[in-house]
């Protein structure tokens, strides 16, 4: 028996995974030999069955030994990649970096009184004018939180008849105690930096505030009811883009009752991305993200889409298919089938031409890139489909599964070659969905519906503010107070950024 408290260490683990693999192939053994008995008995080819069987059980074998010995990335070596040069001297650190952001504050040392005398004559020390020793280091100022107190002078005119008081800071609740500011670093810590509103409400403590989780939810509420029109000004803005990627990802409801497996829906463009969280992971769960969308939408092969781009309603919008998960399907296939490393490296040569076209200098990057596709990546395309329709293998097969999911795809993987603007893969959208896997994994989901509503409006901003250059505290700061002076207006990212 494993003892409990030695379980997680890997070296027990791997003894145990071992273990269980001399199991499975006795129960091989044992399989062959019922299967060989049960094809005699039905007068059928036991060797044909047999070895089906025998591949099948095998390629089981060695995809889960992959995923329990093998690496867990998928990166490889590039075809073209020059070889690295031994370094000259070994490196012991990074060095020290340039923070040009940071506020420079200087502060001069002196000697104490008793100090300044000359150790050798017992004379007086005299300071020589200019003259330091400098160094720097890096400090901290912790965060702190004060209580302002307001006071909104009066005025009166003799006549008696005017009185008049002067105007106070905007606040999210009228005769809300809690700042803008405040309430935007709740939100940041929240749906940027994945801090669940109980450990801010500890953090807050050590620091001589005391507050409870429900205030910081009222709070996020509050604002987020100010960033409703950006939100949807976002979204719209979103859609208005030539190509947009698409993607999704479960996001768990603790609610009681109804289900708890949503999802967060993300449509993204190069400079902004909007998240809608669903009940599901329906044709109506896309339709809400893309409503009437009309252009390209760079996603995997989940049916959803498909179905809403060929209903009548559903905008019409054409789709291009992700490279990146066809490669994934022969990395699964790799380890049974060593043939599949062909697919891999055709796949790893288009990549080599994009990379190369990110490299040039030129003009129009759009035509050198549509230039390049013609000239290198279609013949790659063209042989890896030939080689596709040659190669043996069983249709149940891990190498099966990638040949036939690559063929399904197939118009929308190579709609790239005909359309610069069209990106090989989807890891742009799969990148802006990082932050809403890590807070997923920190607060756990949402515990009611208007939760849900509340994470995708926060993640959106933050996240399209993030990908603008924006700071996103300035950027919800500014857009929040835009929107009390003047209730319903939208600011984009995009507004703040110079001209």
């Amino acid at each position: 028996m494993i003892d409990l408290a030695t379980e997680s260490r890997p070296e027990v683990l791997r003894e145990v995974a071992l273990l269980q693999q001399q199991e499975i192939g006795k129960l091989h053994v044992r399989l062959s030999q019922l299967a060989s008995e049960l094809a005699r008995v039905r007068g059928e080819d036991a060797t044909a069955a047999l070895q089906l069987e025998l591949m099948r059980l095998q390629e089981q074998l060695a995809t889960a030994q992959q995923r329990l010995f093998g690496r867990s990335s998928e990166r490889r070596p590039l075809h073209n990649a020059e070889p690295t040069p031994p370094p000259t001297a070994p490196r012991t650190g990074h060095g020290p970096r340039s923070q040009p952001t940071l506020p420079l504050v200087e502060v001069v040392h002196t000697l104490d009184v008793p100090d300044q005398a000359c150790t050798a004559c017992g004379g007086g020390l005299a300071e020589m004018a200019g003259q330091f020793e400098e160094s720097q280091e890096i400090d901290v100022v912790a965060a702190s939180y004060r209580i302002v107190q307001h006071r909104r002078q009066k005025y009166r005119c003799r006549c008696g008849g005017c009185v008049e008081t002067a105007l106070g800071p905007p606040k999210l609740i009228p005769g809300g105690r809690y700042s803008i500011d405040f309430c935007v670093h709740v939100a940041v810590s929240k749906y940027l930096d994945h801090l669940p509103l109980a450990r801010q409400v500890r953090q807050m403590a050590r620091a001589g505030l005391t507050i409870d989780t429900q205030t910081l939810w009222d709070q996020l509420l509050a604002l987020s009811r100010h960033l409703v029109p950006s939100y949807e000004a976002l979204h719209r803005f979103v859609l208005e883009a030539r190509v947009i990627g698409a993607d999704e990802t479960t996001w768990p409801l603790l609610e009681k009752g109804g289900s708890k497996r949503w999802y967060a829906w993300s449509a993204a463009r190069e400079d902004a991305v909007v998240y809608r969280i669903a009940a599901g992971r329906s044709t109506e769960a896309a339709r809400d993200l893309l409503r009437d969308y009309a252009g390209i939408v760079m996603c995997d092969g989940y049916a959803a889409y498909g179905t809403l781009a060929r209903a009548p309603d559903g905008g019409g919008f054409t789709r291009a298919h992700c490279w990146s998960h066809v490669r994934r399907k022969f990395l699964e296939a790799e380890p049974a089938h060593p043939e599949a490393q062909r697919g891999v490296a055709w796949i790893g040569e288009l990549y080599d031409v994009e990379r190369d076209v990110e490299k040039a200098e030129v003009l129009d990057p759009a035509a050198h890139r549509l230039s390049l596709r013609q000239e290198r990546s279609r013949p790659i395309v063209e042989a890896l489909r030939a080689w596709m329709t040659t190669v043996p293998s069983l249709s149940q097969s891990s190498l099966g599964k990638a040949l036939a999911y690559t063929d399904t795809l197939w118009p929308g993987l190579v709609r790239f070659l005909d359309d610069p603007a069209i990106p090989l893969d989807n890891n742009a959208t799969e990148r802006a969905l990082r932050g809403v896997v890590l807070g997923r994994k920190n607060h756990y989901g949402s515990k009611s519906q208007r939760g849900t509503e509340v994470a995708a409006l926060f993640y959106s901003l933050l996240e399209s503010a993030k990908l603008s250059g924006l700071e996103p505290s300035r950027y919800l700061a500014e857009a929040t107070r835009r929107a009390i002076a003047n209730p319903g207006t939208a600011t984009l990212p995009r507004d703040l950024l110079p001209a």
